[in-house]
């Protein structure tokens, strides 16, 4: 069965913005969905919340997760341990977008190691980021892993829907 992972932005929550249209979407196409609460998302050190993760979710080949600001930067930790089917990673980043303390980020990623464990990968980026997650964090990450970029004019993609995301899950 098709089974997918909403991981939410630093300082957020699952009930959050598009977080639950999205899982309710998923649902509809049966899709099990999980919207796990992580708060020490981009407060510990990547390492912790990393191992949280793995402790307590089954990923897989059949798997899709989907990673908002710093639950998409998460995403390249995850990724470069564990398959899955595909990973949107939407107002993502791999380097420090702004000023703020950013746990969430690893010193290197091994973007090989990423590549080989994703079939499908999506970035979502914006022009008009407000922190700093912008196009060119989209387009650093897609030059190294390939994928699929999509660039709007969305600011963070703080909005209670997030059409795209449905669209690109199959």
């Amino acid at each position: 069965m098709a089974h997918a992972i909403i991981f939410h932005g630093t300082g957020a929550r699952p009930e959050y913005i598009w977080y639950p249209w999205l899982a309710a979407r998923l649902r509809d196409r049966g899709y099990t969905v999980e919207t796990p609460h992580y708060p020490g998302t981009n407060v510990d050190p990547v390492a912790v919340t990393l191992r949280e993760i793995l402790a307590n979710h089954e990923l897989g080949e059949d798997t899709v997760v989907v990673g908002h600001s710093g639950g998409a930067a998460l995403l390249l930790a995850l990724l470069e341990r564990v398959r899955v089917r595909q990973a949107v990673l939407v107002a993502g980043y791999s380097t420090q977008p702004n000023d703020s303390a950013e746990p969430v980020l690893q010193d290197a990623y091994d973007w090989a190691a990423i590549r080989g464990n994703v079939a499908d990968l999506w970035f979502l980026n914006s022009v008009t980021d407000e922190f700093g997650c912008d196009a060119g964090q989209g387009r650093a990450m897609f030059d190294r892993l390939g994928g699929t970029l999509v660039v709007r004019d969305d600011g963070h993609f703080l909005g209670d829907t997030l059409d795209l995301v449905d669209r690109v899950i199959p």
